[in-house]
């Protein structure tokens, strides 16, 4: 008989909802937000110089919040030039935010903004089909490659349109992570439709080895609190769990056993940590700076 586990992305509503109570119960904007404020600065030291307009391009830039902070800090290296920033972001309610927050931001004069509908694979396709070969400045890919079918291509393809003082940030899970000992364990379990690949910083070094690319690797420290998921019935509890097996109603349509192992899995060392009766599931992330 046929599981009736769902993937989670099959209810976008569901997804964003799973998608905003992590953010919310996680440390992972403000780790990335101490990333932005102490160590981007050097990362896009030279990414500008000498130049006019200097262009960035957002892979899987969501609703801006991150990209907004990082555009930020390129304005504040290079107060006297335009930035050309385009972002190519698949989901229309999140470029929808994302306008709503450059409309509402202040400071974003000789900034200039493009928003492409599609993916990563949709982006380089048509690229390739209109001949196009644009360089970039600043490429980032934050939280997005586990969206794409082959990570080591996606990676050559944008790291193929580098300008030569340019950079290209990825962000993701840390090998080091629960994540990592959750999706390695169980991942072939859940329901995977749309997530095409399982893939974290433990799995760069190789790809990026293997390319010959020179690259640097940073560790993010950061947690969620997953307390509530102990809780039988608690909704937010379940919707964490939808989130962290990106599985559609995990707790109901999970078969038991399955379900009985995972919740087993996050109360150990391996994915959390108990602190003063609450458990915190280790919310790692690396950032990965590659060299043109």
């Amino acid at each position: 008989m046929a599981s009736p586990m769902r993937s989670l992305l099959a209810d976008p509503d569901r997804y964003l909802q799973s998608f905003r109570l992590f953010l919310e119960r996680s440390t992972e904007h403000q780790c990335m937000q101490e990333f932005v404020e102490r160590q981007l600065p050097d990362v896009i030291a030279s990414i500008g110089n000498g130049k006019s307009t200097i262009n960035v391009l957002s892979v899987g830039g969501g609703a801006g919040e991150m990209d907004l902070q990082i555009l930020s800090k390129i304005r504040a290296r290079y107060p006297r030039a335009t930035i050309n920033n385009e972002v190519i972001e698949p989901s229309a309610d999140q470029i929808s935010k994302y306008k709503e927050r450059v409309a509402q931001a202040s400071n974003l004069e000789n900034i200039k903004f493009t928003w492409h509908k599609e993916t990563a694979y949709e982006f380089e396709s048509r690229m390739i089909a209109e001949n196009k070969t644009k360089k970039w400045d600043f490429i980032h890919m934050i939280q997005m490659l586990y969206y794409v079918k082959d990570v080591p291509a996606t990676i050559r393809y944008f790291h193929s349109l580098l300008e030569l003082q340019a950079k290209l940030l990825i962000i993701l899970v840390s090998g080091k992570s629960g994540w990592e000992t959750l999706w390695k364990k169980y991942g072939s379990s859940f329901a995977l439709e749309d997530l095409c690949s399982y893939v974290s910083s433990g799995d760069l070094p190789r790809m990026l080895d293997s390319a010959g690319l020179k690259y640097q690797l940073y560790e993010l420290p950061s947690h969620m609190d997953i307390t509530s998921c102990f809780v039988e019935g608690d909704k937010d509890g379940e919707l964490l769990l939808d989130f962290l097996t990106e599985t559609l109603d995990f707790a109901k349509t999970a078969p038991p056993e399955l379900k009985r192992q995972v919740m087993e899995e996050l109360r150990k060392p391996g994915c959390s940590e108990n602190r003063d009766g609450k458990v915190f599931f280790n919310n790692n992330l690396s950032v990965i700076v590659i060299e043109p």
